[in-house]
């Protein structure tokens, strides 16, 4: 995703849409920080596209003029290719085909750009967390119920990579490697790491990175794992934790104007 970038300030609207909560805040611009304590509002079941797009409605309305005038930024589970929703993971299989920037721009009012999650991590860690300042090609894996990915190259997102699914060990290495494999094979630290440096090795002879960056809850607990994993390019938790996919599509969405 090719930007035109600028200096950016002000306030963003970023909102995240996961299979069990929608997240929503006004972001500060400037800082790559929230400007008001973000609001959570369990996804609706079934999660079909009226019933996400409802709710996220009521969470920018709940922030009234904090939400600002600046287009909105959303991110969403799935592939995401000009706005429109390839694939569904953890939402209903309805939004396979949905125009999800057209529904959501309907429902809001204002112009609305929607992303993938993996990326809009990626994007504000490269802007404003455990990337800022580096040249180059950075990669962010996600690891949580999936693995998720996201490729930045000299401060350009490339989108929807999906290297999660990169064979490994002749499956699918989201089976094998994510946070949810650890837990399902009761695998100790030492093992998952083993896995984490084949897959990671994977990715290092296909894009030979410059940075990595590990995202997903289980990155607070780095110091468990990340020294155990043997690459030649430098490992990392991400800085922005949680915050990092509402960050990342509020800016992305100030930058696209």
């Amino acid at each position: 995703m090719n930007v035109q970038r600028r200096v950016t300030e002000g306030t963003g609207f970023g909102i995240d849409i996961g299979g069990s909560g929608i997240k929503g805040a006004p972001v500060d611009l400037a800082a790559g920080e929230f400007a008001a304590d973000r609001l959570r509002i369990p996804t609706p079941q079934p999660s079909t596209p009226a019933a996400v797009a409802q709710v996220v409605g009521g969470i920018v309305a709940e922030f009234g003029d904090a939400a600002g005038s600046l287009p909105i930024g959303v991110t969403f589970p799935a592939v995401i290719q000009h706005g429109v929703a390839r694939t569904a993971a953890n939402v209903d299989k309805a939004w396979i085909g949905t125009d999800v920037d057209t529904l959501l721009t309907e429902q809001l009012g204002r112009s609305v750009h929607v992303l993938n999650d993996a990326d809009a991590a990626g994007y504000a860690e490269a802007r404003f967390g455990a990337a800022k300042g580096v040249d180059g090609v950075v990669f962010m894996a996600t690891l949580g119920t999936g693995i998720g990915t996201a490729l930045i190259v000299d401060g350009v997102l490339v989108p929807n990579t999906e290297l999660g699914h990169l064979e490994l060990d002749g499956k699918d290495a989201e089976t094998r490697a994510s946070d949810a494999a650890r837990d399902a094979h009761e695998l100790s630290w030492e093992h998952w790491a083993r896995r984490l440096t084949r897959y990671f090795t994977a990715v290092e002879d296909l894009l030979w990175p410059d940075l990595i960056i590990i995202g997903g809850g289980v990155s607070k607990k780095g110091d468990k794992f990340l020294h155990l994993i043997e690459t030649r390019t430098r490992i990392v938790p991400a800085a922005l934790r949680n915050d990092a996919g509402i960050i990342g599509a509020a800016l992305l969405a100030a930058e696209l104007g």
